[in-house]
């Protein structure tokens, strides 16, 4: 039993709040019912300016302002990953870590990117059909990505010592991943001729 000071609700804000990713309770529309501590410090504005807008208005996404009727109504949205994947939660597919690119407008006119692993699950409260949508940034990952370095002929990979190492080596020290071999259909037959030749060409 929950003792008094800790009822359920206070809880339940607790939790939504102590996630680290970006966590937003929204409606068909992508309209923002709800956001937890994480996205507040992303939208950089106050209860009253975020809920019940478009999530892209709110995050300033450079298509909003394509049209006057701004979130969902621009020729752009319709390949909008997070649009999309709320429309799909509401028709009773779950939505789970999809890779997305968010473009987003700072205050100074620069632009932001922004990538994400995008989940959306459909849920109701209180007779009425909302969705979570969790957005995890991978965006130091991403970046980390594009910096990697590997040499056109042996195929090493430099670290973040400046120390070329095999693939496999890299991925091990950086990520702690463990590689496993197999022949793609080219090197498969390449081998193999090699084989033949030595055997004479002759199969046993």
């Amino acid at each position: 039993m929950l003792p008094k000071a800790l009822n359920e609700s206070t809880l339940l804000r607790a939790v939504f709040d102590a996630l680290p990713s970006l966590v937003f309770v929204v409606d068909q529309d992508v309209r923002i019912q709800e956001y937890n501590a994480a996205a507040a410090e992303l939208l950089m504005a106050g209860r009253d300016a975020v809920l019940r807008r478009r999530a892209g208005d709110i995050l300033h996404c450079i298509h909003s302002d394509e049209t006057p009727e701004g979130c969902g109504h621009s020729s752009s949205c319709k390949d909008c990953i997070i649009r999309n994947s709320v429309n799909l939660a509401f028709a009773g597919k779950r939505v789970v870590r999809r890779r997305a690119k968010i473009e987003l407008l700072r205050s100074n006119g620069s632009r932001r990117e922004m990538y994400g692993l995008v989940t959306v699950s459909l849920f109701s409260f209180e007779k009425k059909d909302n969705a979570l949508l969790v957005i995890e940034d991978i965006s130091e990952i991403a970046a980390l990505y594009r910096m990697i370095f590997i040499c056109p002929v042996c195929g090493k990979m430099q670290d973040e010592d400046k120390t070329w190492t095999k693939v496999e080596s890299y991925f091990k020290n950086s990520w702690d991943v463990d590689c496993s071999h197999n022949y793609c259909p080219d090197c498969f037959q390449r081998e193999l001729r090699k084989i033949q030749s030595q055997d004479g060409g002759s199969e046993e």
